[in-house]
């Protein structure tokens, strides 16, 4: 009887998939990522920034949903198409929000008029209102703990008249890193606009915001503090009386850690600044403010680590931060991310202590209540939610489904929290939980990608093999819809970029298209090599300096696992990657002539234009053991270029023209070798584009597209749609 009644369960999960529907190119592409969520301070609503292709319009729209718990509904609240980082007043009556609406023609960094500026809309709904009016973006913001101000960051301003004059003198010439100047933090007494519901705001008149303009501030901004930096974070503590910062370099290149740190800010009794953290660049306009009473920011971090998303612990001294890239310590390494939090009260500089030390994996990122933090850990290909009490305190892992959690967020005056929630056969959504002991009973609250959740979506597991030095290595099987766990497949090796670990969740973008893959009819093999998270930080160290050289060897031994276990197809065998896994791909096709096709995107040949060039060099000359000049022989060793005559792949090619990370030139010096070589290749240059083809949602389908017609051409998998 038992063997009938698991015969007639198998038959019937096989009956429904397939009815399902196969997933299509179209439907892949209209799904709905999410940016950020946050939670009202009485966890009664929950404000969700969303993003999704315009096609028509040729952008990405990011608007802002607001769901009430009252009565289960999820409202637009925003429609612009240009809303982000949305922040609820402590008093939950109002939601502030960044949006780059068209305004006046900005300076010369914003002549097309988007400016990043702060407006506020009640939750009621109505018409958001512009509070600042500048001509720079704003960087940042926090609410004051009493509702009524507003803290914001900008570009030390200049007056209209000092742009003009600027812009006469330079023309359209670029001072290169001479020419930036930091950040000022201004405060906003917002209260009036509050208290007549914005009436006021409204009847302004345009004679008042052409003034604004030309003063290059906004009316009734005070100033609180001027930093050489860009201020990346502001938070409110607790208290009211403090501001935490978190600053970067006015270019955002990320070439100094000590460009990267925290600093704090006394708001409750501001004192005359008698000069700058350190001396301005020349012609930064900055002599010519008038003098005002500021307070001097205190450097607080002290450390070779690139710290992030800063909050406020509950006593009002310490101050949580992630780790993504360096370390705390006196020395430069590249460990996988973790939680640390910092005692702004000590005297000199304050020790950095990370929580759940014991935890081998990375802590991706958290949110802090009352009594304790939530964190979600990534071990392996999972990420789970977390617990602590205490930084000694071991991580207590709360959830129990499989998959990944991500993007907590906890309400100040109740226990409930909200999260984002997928997994490989659950496309991402926004989660509600009651609280962090029920997240077994959190429902979700958004359906925005319900069209995928119907479709036929592919099945995947674990697989673990032993690299060529005895080490385990593991990486993700996604197998084609109806053929889980068979063999003999034809296989696309999909390398994540970073390096990440991609493990069990379900992301529809160009960059994330392993489930469309399979639906193609590929085994998709993603391998955590060494370097990825969730294994602890010494196999994070082992990717230097050998930063091609090992990761590919632990992906070749997977690629061999597979072959000898029968489950990839020897003549069906197909591999590519964007970003880091773009630079993989192409030192892997020097390496072997097993691939039939290859597609790269966004991958460097060599490393000193990298190390030179790139928005990210703090951790270049880490990873490669030195500078160019230092050790030349390891530059090379470690790049494609000098070995790319071993190439007989066909190689399909994508680069963004405005792409700073990897610049375009790496990629028109692999296909001029290709060329050169007379092997088959493929050129695609998307225009305007940077690293993350954040600017037309055409550039990333029609990448995906090409990449998938590449990998049937040459892989030789039918088209299966």
């Amino acid at each position: 009887m038992a063997r009938k009644t698991l015969l007639l369960t198998l038959l019937c999960v096989s009956a429904l998939a397939a009815s399902k529907p196969k997933l299509t190119l179209d439907e892949f592409f209209n799904s709905v990522s999410f940016s950020s969520i946050a939670i009202s301070p009485d966890g009664a609503s929950v404000v969700i920034n969303t993003e999704r292709a315009d096609w028509d319009q040729k952008i990405f729209r990011k608007d802002l949903w607001l769901y009430r718990d009252e009565n289960k509904t999820l409202i637009q609240l925003t429609q612009s198409g240009h809303d982000t980082d949305p922040k609820w007043s402590p008093d939950g009556r109002w939601i502030a929000f960044l949006s780059e609406r068209k305004a006046e023609k900005g300076d010369d960094n914003d002549e097309k008029g988007d400016i990043s500026q702060i407006y506020i809309i009640s939750p009621a709904g109505g018409e958001a209102v512009q509070i600042t009016q500048g001509l720079d973006d704003v960087h940042s913001f926090s609410w004051s703990v009493d509702s009524r101000t507003i803290y914001f960051a900008t570009r030390d301003p200049w007056t209209r008249q000092q742009k003009d004059d600027y812009r006469e003198q330079w023309k359209d010439v670029v001072e290169y890193r001479t020419a930036e100047r930091g950040d000022a933090i201004f405060s906003l007494d917002i209260s009036n606009k509050l208290s007549n519901n914005f009436a006021a705001e409204m009847a302004r008149s345009a004679k008042e915001k052409s003034t604004d303009l030309e003063s290059g501030v906004t009316s009734g901004a005070r100033r609180v503090a001027t930093m050489p930096l860009r201020v990346d974070d502001l938070i409110t503590s607790p208290d009211g009386t403090k501001l935490a910062i978190l600053s970067n370099s006015p270019n955002q290149r990320e070439e100094r850690p000590e460009d990267v740190e925290i600093y704090l800010v006394n708001v409750e009794r501001a004192l005359p600044a008698p000069g700058s953290l350190q001396a301005l660049p020349a012609g930064s306009g900055s002599e010519s403010q008038s003098p005002e009473t500021t307070a001097r920011p205190r450097r607080i971090t002290h450390n070779q680590a690139l710290e992030s998303h800063l909050r406020w612990a509950g006593d009002n001294r310490h101050i949580f931060f992630t780790v993504e890239l360096g370390d705390v310590s006196n020395r430069y390494r590249d460990i996988q991310p973790h939680l640390y939090w910092i005692d702004t009260q000590q005297p000199d500089k304050p020790e950095s202590v990370q929580w759940g030390k014991d935890f081998i994996g990375a802590t991706e990122n958290y949110a802090v209540t009352n009594s304790a933090i939530l964190a979600s850990g990534r071990l392996g290909t999972e990420v789970a939610m977390y617990s602590a009490s205490q930084p000694t305190q071991p991580f207590h892992k709360l959830s129990s489904w499989p998959g990944s959690y991500a993007s907590i967020s906890s309400a100040a005056r109740s226990s409930r929290i909200a999260f984002l929630y997928s997994s490989l056969q659950k496309p991402e959504e926004v989660y509600l939980a009651d609280s962090p002991g029920k997240l077994d009973q959190a429902r979700p609250i958004t359906s925005f990608n319900q069209t995928l959740a119907a479709s036929d979506l592919p099945q995947g597991k674990t697989y673990r093999w032993t690299a060529d030095d005895g080490a385990t290595v593991e990486g993700l099987l996604i197998y084609p819809p109806g053929k889980f766990e068979e063999k003999h497949l034809p296989m696309f090796t999909l390398i994540p970029g970073g390096p990440d670990t991609e493990g069990n969740h379900f992301e529809a973008d160009w960059y994330q298209w392993a489930s469309l893959a399979a639906t193609y009819g590929w085994l998709v093999f993603e391998p955590e090599y060494r370097g990825c998270e969730g294994y602890g930080d010494e196999f994070t160290l082992q990717i230097a300096p050998q930063l091609f050289s090992r990761p590919g060897k632990d992906i070749l031994a997977g690629v061999d696992a597979l072959l000898k276990d029968g489950i990839a197809d020897p003549d069906h065998l197909t591999v590519g990657g964007y970003s880091y896994g773009g630079y993989l791909t192409n030192w892997l096709i020097t390496q072997t002539t097993r691939f039939k096709a290859a597609v790269t995107g966004a991958g460097g040949v060599e490393n000193v234009a990298g190390w030179g060039n790139d928005d990210t060099t703090a951790d270049d000359a880490y990873f490669i053991g030195g500078r160019p000049w230092e050790v030349p022989q390891r530059y090379n060793d470690e790049a494609a270029i000098f070995q790319i005559d071993k190439v007989r792949t066909p190689t399909h090619m994508v680069s963004g023209d405005e792409d700073v990370r990897v610049p375009v030139l790496e990629s028109y010096l692999l296909e001029h070798a290709l060329y050169s070589l007379g092997v088959p290749n493929k050129l695609l240059i998307l225009p305007g584009e940077g690293h993350s083809l954040g600017k037309n949602p055409w550039h990333g389908k029609i990448k995906v597209r090409e990449e998938l017609n590449w990998l049937q051409k040459y892989g030789g998998v039918p088209a299966n749609n």
